[in-house]
Order: structure tokens, then C-alpha cells, then sequence
């Protein structure tokens, strides 16, 4: 059984790291099944056990932030502690600075547009699990607030991405914090002069 799973986990790593080597090199549309498999040197019928076409095999790729982001909010909510609605962000950023060239094929001007669709969902649908549902007329329903924080992290890490990674992780969760505590409709005081 061991064995087994070791073989998984290559043969795995190995249509991971050929599907990534080809979207830097042609773009996540241009990349085909046919494309993966001959880098792999992978049969189809192996790559089909394993994933059903290359999106699955995309996603597959951000399968630990979505972990991650679990344990960290079911930890949040069995402690009592509010949900932090930045908390996707930061653990997006820091899975992307350690990721760069992953997230370069991916999220970046090669990737597309997948890649954003999925982790804005990953983050809507967290955020949905675990914010309390707003009542009428206590603010935005809940659905535009996970809507508007998985938008603006995705919107910020394709920047992030498209300027080389300028800033660190850390820098930006704390933008994206300091934003947070403004709100989506407290706009910043210019300082006075």
C-alpha cells in the first residue's frame, strides 16, 4: 500500500511539474492534455485515473490552501475568536511567494483567467462557511462581503504577480488588512498638510 501511494504521489508530481514547465512556456490555453503527457511521458489512460481533464489537474494545484484555509477558520470559529476576512489573502500571498514560479504559469499574464475563477471561489466559499449571515439592514449581506474580499485578493495578487512579486507577503496582508479594517465603504483621509 505504501508503495502505492508513493507511486501516485510521483506519477502525480510528475504531470504537475510538465503542466507547469508548459504554461511558462505556451500558456495555460495553448497547453493540451496531449501536450502533458508526452513531457510527463505519461499514458493517457494514467493521467485520466488521476484527473479528468487539465483544469482538475490546475486545481489540484491550490488543494493545500484550501486546507490550510479550513483548519485555519474552523480554528478561528471552535476558539469563539471572528472570522478574519483577510486571513485568506494572507495565506494566498504567502503560498504564492513560496510558489513564485507556479504561480507565474498560472495566475500571471500566461495563466488566464482559470486560475483567478478558482481561487476566488476557494475564498467566497470559505468565507461563506464560516461569516455569520448579516440581517437586513446590520450591512452588506455576507454574499457581497466574501465576494468583495475574494475579489480583492485575487485582484491583488495578479498584481502582485505581474510586478514580481515587489512587495513581501507580509507587506501586503498588512495592506490588505489595513484595508480591511477601512471597510469596503470608508474611503482613507487624505492626511493634511
Amino acid at each position: 500500500m505504501a508503495e502505492q501511494d508513493r507511486r501516485v504521489r510521483r506519477t502525480r508530481k510528475m504531470l504537475h511539474e510538465a503542466f507547469i514547465a508548459l504554461v511558462l512556456e505556451q500558456g495555460y490555453e495553448q497547453t493540451t492534455v496531449q501536450d502533458i503527457l508526452d513531457r510527463a511521458d505519461v499514458g493517457r489512460s494514467t493521467f485520466y485515473v488521476h484527473f479528468r481533464d487539465k483544469e482538475a489537474l490546475l486545481t489540484a494545484s491550490f488543494d493545500d490552501v484550501r486546507e490550510q484555509l479550513e483548519h485555519d477558520f474552523d480554528e478561528m470559529a471552535s476558539a469563539g475568536r471572528p472570522i478574519e476576512v483577510d486571513r485568506p489573502a494572507a495565506l494566498i500571498f504567502d503560498h504564492a511567494y513560496r510558489n513564485q514560479r507556479v504561480y507565474r504559469a498560472l495566475c500571471g499574464r500566461q495563466g488566464g483567467t482559470v486560475v483567478q475563477r478558482h481561487l476566488h471561489e476557494l475564498i467566497v466559499d470559505q468565507l461563506l462557511r464560516h461569516l455569520p449571515q448579516q440581517r437586513s439592514g446590520d450591512g452588506p449581506p455576507t454574499e457581497v462581503v466574501a465576494h468583495y474580499y475574494a475579489a480583492a485578493t485575487t485582484g491583488l495578487l495578479v498584481w502582485w504577480i505581474d510586478t514580481e512579486f515587489t512587495r513581501s507577503p507580509k507587506q501586503l496582508t498588512a495592506d490588505v488588512s489595513h484595508l480591511a479594517r477601512l471597510g469596503p465603504h470608508r474611503p482613507a483621509r487624505p492626511q493634511a498638510s
